[in-house]
């Protein structure tokens, strides 16, 4: 497992000092044909997009507001960024479909037991928000009329969760002694 974990680090180090946008965007490809060709599926590009497409899209609009006010052609960096966050994000998701994200970080108990932690977390309020989304589908005819409300009870119970917990987290880890005071 140690030469998974260095060939990992390496390979993101490796990904992470690209410059060209050709290289960048022929790797990307490159690594979702082996993807296709192995996994007989894109799934995991797609999920890999839907999770940066809110950063990127708010990055490049930021740019090109930036670049509009100092006349400067902000295509090339857009294209850039948007290849290299995409590119990385995809290395991380296709590395971690292969690899067990336990196994990757056992060898230190610390980062297992916030793995754990986080992981566990996680899946706790994954499982609650598709309570809250069927309990609300199945009781509400018109969905559209109620959704805003919805989404404001469903975000303010799920900050006011992570508060709590987060001071039930704190103790915990305190007394594990992963803060020193």
């Amino acid at each position: 497992m140690t030469i998974v974990r260095i060939l990992f680090i390496a390979s993101f180090f490796f990904l992470l000092s690209l410059k060209n946008v050709e290289i960048i965007a022929i790797t990307l490809g490159a690594l979702i044909l082996a993807t296709f060709i192995w996994d007989k599926s894109i799934r995991l590009f797609i999920k890999s997009v839907k999770s940066v497409i809110l950063f990127n899209l708010g990055v490049s609009l930021g740019y090109l507001i930036l670049a509009w006010f100092k006349n400067i052609s902000p295509w090339h960096y857009i294209l850039y960024i948007n290849l290299k966050v995409i590119l990385m994000t995809y290395f991380v998701f296709w590395f971690f479909s292969k690899v067990s994200l336990v196994q990757f970080f056992s060898f230190s108990k610390d980062l297992s037991y916030l793995l754990t932690i986080t992981l566990s977390q996680i899946y706790s309020y994954k499982k609650t928000f598709v309570d809250f989304r069927d309990a609300f589908r199945a009781r509400v005819v018109n969905i559209r009329d109620k959704e805003k409300t919805f989404i404001v009870n469903t975000f303010r119970f799920f900050f006011e969760k992570a508060l709590r917990d987060s001071k039930e987290r704190t103790l915990a880890m305190k007394s594990r002694g992963f803060f020193e005071e």
